[in-house]
């Protein structure tokens, strides 16, 4: 695929972006390297290779899930600088309309 000043400029336009001349021929050179990569791992033998499904051989080795009440509601908001009896209060951040 050949990149030129036509395809940077569409890219841009798709994009909502203004360049100036130098940043497309920046984008050009940018771009152009990118495919050529691209091209060269598109050239890679994979005749054979399973895909990978994680990088380990470890899977899950997640905890189990445990319900526990580690802190009860009065330490929860003994800290806190404002709240209620049962709960945490906070400044508002939506307006009414």
């Amino acid at each position: 695929m050949e990149v030129d000043k036509a395809l940077i400029e569409r890219l841009a336009g798709l994009a909502r972006l203004k360049l100036s001349e130098e940043e497309i021929k920046e984008f050009q050179e940018d771009l152009s390297h990118i495919l050529a990569f691209v091209e060269e791992l598109n050239a890679v033998e994979l005749e054979g290779v399973e895909p990978l499904e994680y990088i380990t051989a470890n899977k899950n080795i997640l905890r189990e899930d445990e319900a526990r009440l580690e802190l009860d509601k009065e330490a929860a908001l003994k800290n806190a600088p404002l709240h209620d009896s049962d709960y945490f209060k906070v400044p508002k951040v939506l307006k009414k309309q």
